[in-house]
């Protein structure tokens, strides 16, 4: 039988493993799937994937220094850092009339380096 793309994408037959389907339906089960579909949704966005490898790079950056690296105005860069900040991927903190960003923790981090390595495979 000739081994074409068609039949690579699905099993000829229908049968399946109840015990490894019924573990791993009750670990898929949970609200960790929701969230963390939101990250990758917030960085599956080109402009917020750029702005959280620019805090990678730097400990933080202010509001102005955001906008200046993307391109945008100060207004732009606040919108996408509100929605970093929120879904818990950076961190904010004032200084007198500035606004300080940084990724939230290591997690990000880590996941931001390895999409990036990944990126750069293909």
């Amino acid at each position: 039988m000739k081994n074409t793309k068609k039949n690579q994408d699905h099993c000829d037959i229908f049968c399946y493993d109840e015990d490894k389907v019924n573990r791993v339906s009750n670990l898929i089960e949970s609200e960790t799937f929701t969230s963390t579909a939101d990250l990758f949704k917030a960085l599956s966005d080109e402009t917020r994937l750029k702005i959280a490898y620019a805090l990678l790079q730097e400990t933080e950056l202010c509001v102005c220094d955001v906008a200046n690296i993307i391109g945008t105005t100060t207004a732009t860069a606040s919108h996408h850092l509100r929605q970093l900040r929120y879904l818990r991927i950076a961190k904010s903190r004032k200084e007198g009339k500035l606004v300080f960003y940084s990724l939230d923790d290591e997690h990000i981090s880590q996941i931001i380096v390895t999409a990036m390595a990944h990126g750069q495979e293909s």
